[in-house]
């Protein structure tokens, strides 16, 4: 250990002060984009399409590790390749490029999640793959394996193979099966600095989420960040003691400035501990955002991937109150981070919390103060820069502040917000964003003036003396798609508007075909579709192993495909295959997330004894610039977006009309 921190104080010299681990006074909310084996929704094009869903409430989008991982099924976590080959289980790299590119445009940035305590192999313990990026070819050492990897496993079979290891040990917590990497060493760290460089320069990534940073010392995420000057930095330092946490985040120092906020793990087992035992004072112990000196470096959570119940193990969940507990979260400072599942569970009302805590004005660094603490009721009051917001959670009737004060805006299972009078504006109660059929939306002034009413638009027109002015609390029925503008009246002087978008979504199922070959694995004859995934109704017909044996044939540019045609039913349906021959035998990967006509070249190369599968761009039907026999009838996006009537207008791209697929030019 004395030759790692000697070395350590030498680095430091040779670094300057870049980075500064996360934005102060930050208001914007995180979502974790994924949730364990979310390929269907977490694909790249998938989340792409939910950029205006996410546009306004999201301002970072936490997503997996995006390049090819070990296993040809992954959630990333088993990294292999980190220049060279972003074919992942969510997509590849144009689909991922056009995601952030998107997210961009709308105001959203984009994390990425960086593995780089650990590393894959190509074909044997010790082997990584070469990659070359910008004439430079990267490639990791068998000397760039810790001494101690898998508790010498490694040096066993590294020495019984004539390979030779590092001479220094891991410089924290091992992680058994796969290589850990020496951060010691020159070559790993030239390699993760063109590595972050490239995601941050290249691709686009607003910042970075960095994964078990246990495994290695905290200086090098100070390190790396120093010279790739992420805007964002979070590291996953799994530890529910906030001191422990708080250390980390100092151990990031460099030149004495902080360079990565952590996961906030101890406010996240408050909440389980608040919510599990019944108990709300819970909510009073310590965190690392209840520490004023560090809660701008503090991601508040109250579920992820890893602390969910999944279905193969056992984790600790917060099973009940879920809404509870994201009422707290995004009332508090820090930066919260939604968690996917329970957005996707309920879009309407965790969009409406982020409205509060944005029309207070609540930041990252913002103070509170505790207002009542009990065990069936806790209370606290946020100040932000417009206003204050109360939280209340667990039993809100036992807790209510002075109505001179404070509005009630929101209430649910077990919460309540309310804003101050103060914040002088207008509530609407329901968010922007896409809506299934007509709803009402409640407007409430929210002032000290008791005599304050509220002049509204529906057009997007600012909202003016002259329009539409109704008393606190009216209801509006909202039926068609609209831009909501609200904004408070005093006399005849007229506040800033609020803004709320409303769309519809008419979703029709449609068809997809979907074409093998296998000419260049050599198999002949039938081949077998097994199928699973999306909405629970792709299951094959021959419910045992291989599934549907496929004979149906067309020709397609002289080549012979196999074809079969499935129904998706909703935005958020696909389908998952293997594809096999003779009775099962050879077989592919799996292959994920198809939800339009697809063209597949099953591979004569293998991966794990499994052949891989291409993607063929071939087959289009019908290629026109503006197809005017599809007068106005509907236009469906790919992946069941309806995108209106008739074609003008829309960019150039694939889309569904009259159910087949048509190509619009420039």
């Amino acid at each position: 250990m004395k030759k790692f921190y000697t070395t350590l104080l030498a680095l430091t010299a040779t670094v300057t002060m870049m980075a500064q681990g996360w934005p102060a006074n930050y208001g914007g909310v995180m979502l974790q984009g994924f949730y364990w084996d979310s390929y269907d929704l977490s694909r790249w094009s998938y989340l792409e399409s939910k950029a205006d869903q996410f546009a306004g409430y999201f301002d970072l989008v936490w997503i997996p590790q995006s390049a090819r991982a070990a296993a040809s099924t992954s959630m990333g976590y088993d990294p292999l390749y980190w220049f060279s080959n972003y074919n992942s289980s969510f997509g590849n790299e144009q689909e991922l490029r056009s995601m952030i590119g998107t997210f961009r445009n709308k105001g959203i940035g984009t994390i990425a999640d960086v593995v780089i305590n650990h590393r894959g192999n190509v074909s044997n313990w010790v082997d990584f793959p070469a990659e070359t990026y910008n004439g430079v070819t990267y490639q990791l050492q068998s000397t760039d394996i810790v001494r101690n990897d898998d508790n010498g496993a490694t040096r066993n079979w590294a020495t019984a193979n004539g390979y030779s290891l590092s001479d220094n040990n891991d410089s924290g917590e091992g992680w058994d099966g796969m290589r850990d990497l020496d951060h010691l060493s020159t070559n790993v760290q030239e390699n993760v600095k063109a590595y972050l460089g490239m995601l941050l320069q290249d691709f686009g990534y607003a910042g970075v989420r960095y994964d078990m940073v246990k495994g290695y010392s905290a200086y090098f995420t100070g390190f790396y960040n120093s010279a790739a000057s992420p805007t964002y930095s979070v590291g996953e330092y799994w530890d529910g003691n906030p001191v422990s946490v708080i250390n980390w985040i100092n151990g990031t120092k460099i030149d004495g400035a902080i360079q990565s906020a952590a996961f906030d793990f101890p406010f996240r087992y408050t909440v389980r501990d608040a919510i599990g035992k019944g108990d709300w004072t819970q909510l009073a112990n310590n965190s690392v955002m209840s520490n004023a000196d560090y809660r701008r470096y503090a991601v508040t959570f109250v579920e992820n991937h890893d602390t969910e119940q999944r279905a193969n193990a056992a984790q600790d969940p917060i099973k009940n109150d879920t809404l509870a507990a994201n009422a707290f979260l995004l009332a508090m400072p820090g930066t919260p981070c939604v968690f996917y599942k329970h957005f996707i569970a309920r879009p309407t009302e965790i969009k409406a919390m982020i409205d509060a805590r944005k029309a207070a004005g609540i930041t990252n660094t913002s103070q509170y103060t505790n207002m009542h603490n009990a065990r069936d009721c806790h209370a606290d009051a946020v100040e932000g820069s417009k206003g204050r917001l109360v939280v209340v959670v667990g039993n809100v009737s036992a807790f209510t502040p002075s109505s001179a004060e404070y509005r009630e805006i929101l209430m649910g299972p077990k919460y309540k917000y309310f804003l101050s009078r103060s914040a002088e504006t207008v509530w609407a109660d329901k968010p922007s964003g896409e809506y299934n059929n007509a709803f009402n939306v409640t407007l409430t002034a929210i002032s000290a003036d008791d005599n304050a009413r509220i002049a509204y638009t529906l057009d997007g027109s600012a909202p003016t003396a002259a329009s539409t002015t109704v008393a606190s609390g009216t209801t509006i029925a909202i039926s068609e798609g609209c831009t909501l503008r609200a904004a408070l009246v005093k006399g005849s002087t007229v506040g800033e508007a609020i803004s709320r978008n409303y769309w519809f979504n008419a979703f029709q199922p449609y068809t997809i075909t979907v074409y093998t070959n296998a000419d260049a694995a050599g198999w002949n004859g039938a081949i077998n579709y097994w199928t699973w995934g999306g909405d629970g109704t792709h299951a094959p017909a021959n419910s045992s192993w291989p599934g549907d044996k496929v004979s149906a044939t067309t020709i397609v540019e002289g080549k012979t495909w196999y074809y079969k045609t499935y129904t998706i039913n909703s935005e958020t349906d696909c389908v998952n295959f293997v594809f096999s021959t003779g009775s099962g035998s050879p077989q592919t990967v799996d292959v994920n997330n198809v939800n339009a006509d697809t063209f597949f070249e099953i591979s004569a190369q293998t991966e794990g004894g499994k052949h891989l599968v291409n993607i063929v761009q071939t087959g289009i039907s019908e290629t026109v610039a503006h197809p005017a026999s599809y007068g106005n009838q509907g236009v469906y996006s790919l992946d069941g977006r309806r995108m209106g009537t008739g074609t003008d207008g829309l960019r150039p791209g694939v889309y569904i009309m009259n159910g087949r697929k048509v190509v619009i030019g420039r």
